[in-house]
């Protein structure tokens, strides 16, 4: 079964920029939806953006919408998030995970229908 990984996080400034990666082994990426949600202290899971396994569907949260960019490599058999303009409230743990592709287009965001968690990473943002 698919194992994914996070990593990329760090401590960046306000306006600054990171790049995340969410590296799969076990199985191909490929052949699931990935997304990627946020948990800040005390608030539930997020929903930040999502890719179908053929690429073809991409969603995005409005709140990241414009700022960030979810990019899948077949190849390296990853999926990035490119999270530019950071902001003080995008302090949480990062997490990927993968899904079914039927799930996608009205469940994206939605952290229950992912059964293929990595462990987090963590993103800090000073301002």
């Amino acid at each position: 079964q698919l194992q994914v990984a996070e990593s990329g996080g760090g401590l960046v400034h306000s306006g600054e920029s990171l790049r995340l990666s969410c590296d799969g082994s076990g199985s191909r990426a490929d052949l699931y939806a990935i997304g990627w949600f946020r948990q800040a202290p005390g608030k539930e899971r997020e929903g930040l953006a999502c890719i179908s396994s053929n690429d073809r569907i991409i969603k995005y949260s409005d709140s990241v919408k414009g700022r960030f960019t979810i990019v899948r490599d077949v190849a390296k058999n990853a999926v990035s998030l490119e999270m530019s303009n950071l902001r003080s409230e995008a302090t949480a743990v990062y997490y990927c995970g993968a899904a079914l592709d039927k799930v996608i287009e009205w469940q994206g965001l939605d952290a229950r229908q992912y059964v293929f968690w990595g462990q987090g990473t963590q993103v800090t943002v000073s301002s």
